[in-house]
């Protein structure tokens, strides 16, 4: 396990951020991602079984990468009728947190929980390797502890990651500013060499309008430890915590506020 670094978060009294993993059939990154959460002390990160209705207490589900029901149809495409899909997406109705990773990405544009649809990497192979990324918003759950324009390099593992969408859908995101991650090369640039997969716009990492819902195909889980090779994945997964440990402290002024004028 690694240690505390500096400007990562500390546990607040209310106890360790919930981190619910949502296992697939054929999903292979959940282990991945629980043993990275676990190297945060503020993170308590547990199983969900895909077919539970339930999400036991979580503050921030992640679908993890994989290949869940083989990657039939579509990727994605029956892992969004899972029992468990209802429950997350009313859980992201209700304002909570979501990140789908790699085939959780390809889960959330199935399940309409983000805009877009994948196809095949251009260039019909499948792709493995370190991935640089621009951070483009560092004013979500997720970015907390980046900053715009920040470069970080995530591996890719993915045969359908080329990330499209509509007229219409392209017109939103930007007007929304919803595009967190674009491929770039290792000075930052967005340019058509940089881009893995063959994504519109370069896009790697996408939000839904409320901003408590992310999809990105690169994989934060596998660069947590300097031993793995990198960290540049702590910052994601610790905006996270530092997000829903903040939230508590607000919930609790407020409340506190509330009973004092009442009293």
């Amino acid at each position: 396990m690694t240690s505390r670094a500096a400007g990562e978060p500390r546990v607040a009294n209310g106890g360790r951020v919930r981190f619910g993993v949502v296992v697939f059939p054929g999903s292979n990154c959940e282990y991945d991602a629980v043993h990275a959460l676990g190297t945060f002390p503020e993170a308590d990160p547990f199983y969900l079984w895909h077919k539970d209705h339930d999400l036991q207490g979580a503050e921030v589900v992640v679908l993890p990468g994989g290949f869940s029901y083989g990657d039939y149809l579509r990727t994605g495409a029956i892992a969004r009728f899972s029992p468990v899909m209802r429950e997350v997406a009313a859980f992201a109705e209700s304002g909570g947190l979501v990140l789908g990773i790699c085939n959780g990405f390809q889960i959330l544009t199935e399940a309409h929980l983000l805009h877009g649809a994948m196809l095949r990497n251009r260039g019909l192979k499948f792709i493995c390797h370190p991935q640089h990324l621009r951070v483009e918003r560092a004013d979500t759950p997720f970015t907390g502890q980046m900053r715009v324009g920040q470069v970080i390099q995530v591996p890719l593992n993915h045969n359908e990651g080329a990330w499209t969408a509509g007229v219409e859908s392209l017109q939103t995101i930007e007007d929304e500013r919803l595009v967190v991650f674009r491929y770039c090369d290792a000075d930052g640039q967005v340019t058509d060499a940089a881009n893995p997969n063959g994504a519109v716009d370069n896009v790697a990492g996408i939000l839904n309008e409320a901003g408590n819902v992310l999809g990105m195909m690169p994989h934060p889980e596998r660069v947590c430890e300097g031993i793995l090779g990198g960290t540049d994945g702590r910052g994601l997964f610790g905006s996270l915590v530092d997000h829903v440990l903040r939230t508590r402290d607000l919930g609790r002024s407020i409340a506190t506020g509330a009973s004092q004028v009442v009293s």
